[in-house]
């Protein structure tokens, strides 16, 4: 079960909604006005709405059977909002969009969230991405990578601590049990050059990157 979570960002930061080949949709805010111009109707949609229009809400409301509107006031994010929904459809992938570009506060605050529920749910991939980007918070242990023709170049960052005994193989730039330190830009732009590459780790949070130019 995929579900694709589309949040009210800049509307050309959003992935094409189309490749994702989603079960269920969840928009957030605005989000739901872009799954609606797909011609994607969202299973449900949550947050505060107070970046749409009167227009863009009766629109919202009309075609959407499930809605959850908040207080702005609120302790969650919508982004909380939105990854609590996603959960009660027992998902084995999560894809969040429409959370990068614009104010930089919000972005943070998004993969403040999505890091966190990764952590509290482990069996469940979590993924972030835009047209050019797409991240993804690793757990301490092996992680197959395949080539993505969207996303050429791969980098490793250190999320909050050290990442301990980091292998890489089957990539450019191969590496074994080295540690990617906080502030470390070592681990950038590396690319996959075999179908049997992987990263592998004994400890810490690693966010993986992938991107293309």
């Amino acid at each position: 079960m995929i579900v694709a979570i589309c949040s009210g960002g800049p509307n050309e930061e959003v992935y094409p909604l189309e490749k994702l080949e989603a079960d269920v949709y969840v928009g957030v805010d605005r989000g739901a006005s872009y799954l609606l111009a797909r011609n994607i109707t969202p299973t449900a949609i949550v947050g505060d709405f107070d970046s749409v229009s009167h227009t863009e809400w009766e629109e919202i409301s009309t075609a959407v059977t499930h809605v959850e509107s908040f207080q702005a006031e609120k302790d969650e994010t919508d982004t909380d909002l939105a990854l609590l929904k996603a959960l009660e459809f027992n998902p084995t992938q999560i894809i969040v969009t429409g959370v990068t570009g614009g104010r930089l506060d919000h972005y943070e605050a998004a993969m403040r969230s999505v890091y966190r529920m990764q952590r509290i749910n482990p069996k469940i991939q979590f993924i972030v991405v835009n047209k050019q980007n797409e991240l993804q918070f690793l757990l301490p242990g092996r992680h197959e990578l395949t080539s993505k023709k969207d996303f050429r170049y791969l980098s490793f960052f250190a999320y909050g601590e050290q990442v301990l005994d980091v292998t890489l193989r089957g990539v450019k730039y191969e590496t074994t049990l080295e540690t990617i330190e906080q502030s470390s830009s070592r681990f950038t732009s590396n690319e996959i050059v075999s179908n049997n590459a992987y990263i592998e780790f004994s400890k810490g949070i690693c966010l993986m990157i992938r991107s293309i130019d």
